[in-house]
């Protein structure tokens, strides 16, 4: 029989793509890499590498990881509340490790996981509930990109630091030039941290998208 290799048993796919998002989230993009890893597994930076092949497919071992954690919405549940729990749920988890959304960039999220957890149900749910195959991703692609935006244009892990960041950049605007955005501060800052404006988009666009039949 072949001998079993103990790196190979250690360095999981579960287990890479945990240790990628902890080292993610606590140094930032910046530090990822596969000798990261391999320090942190306690396995060669080879080993790593023949899970991966890439950056690309280290990023696609943690979506997936992510993706796994989305829940499974019961069957019979009313449309609206589906959608809202399963686009909420995602949100949750991109606002949790800003460092991988901005690593993965625009690439598409593809994995089987993400399809049979949110895509797939997404879709059935909405076709059954009277949409057509076009109407059901037309509406799944609206929410999709908001969560995927509101989640990654702000770290919201670090509210008072992005507020921050934010009150110094408007404070330095010529108050003639941009009256509303330097004069208007205390107005302005609070919206761009707040979880309300996503969760209220959110809703307003499942309600738009409320199958009439």
């Amino acid at each position: 029989m072949p001998r079993r290799s103990v790196a190979l048993d250690r360095a999981t796919p579960g287990a890479i793509a945990a240790a990628a998002l902890r080292l993610l989230d606590e140094q930032g993009a910046g530090a990822l890499s596969f000798r990261a890893l391999a320090e942190r597994l306690d396995v060669s930076h080879a080993t790593v590498q023949r899970r991966c092949v890439d950056l690309a497919g280290l990023l696609d071992l943690c979506t997936e990881h992510l993706a796994a954690q989305l829940p499974e919405i019961p069957a019979g549940t009313d449309w609206a509340d589906a959608t809202e729990q399963r686009f909420r749920a995602l949100y949750r988890l991109l606002v949790a490790h800003p460092g991988l959304l901005a690593l993965r960039g625009g690439r598409p999220w593809l994995g089987r996981q993400l399809l049979a957890r949110l895509v797939e149900p997404a879709l059935a749910d909405s076709v059954a509930a009277g949409m057509t195959a076009a109407e059901a991703m037309t509406a799944y692609r609206r929410m999709y990109l908001l969560t995927l935006g509101s989640a990654a244009f702000v770290d919201h892990r670090d509210p008072a630091g992005a507020t921050a960041a934010s009150r110094a950049a408007l404070a330095a605007l010529d108050p003639q030039e941009f009256p509303v955005l330097s004069g208007s501060l205390a107005d302005v800052l609070p919206p761009l941290t707040d979880h309300e404006v996503y969760h209220g988009a959110l809703r307003q666009l499942i309600e738009a998208a409320r199958p009439t039949a």
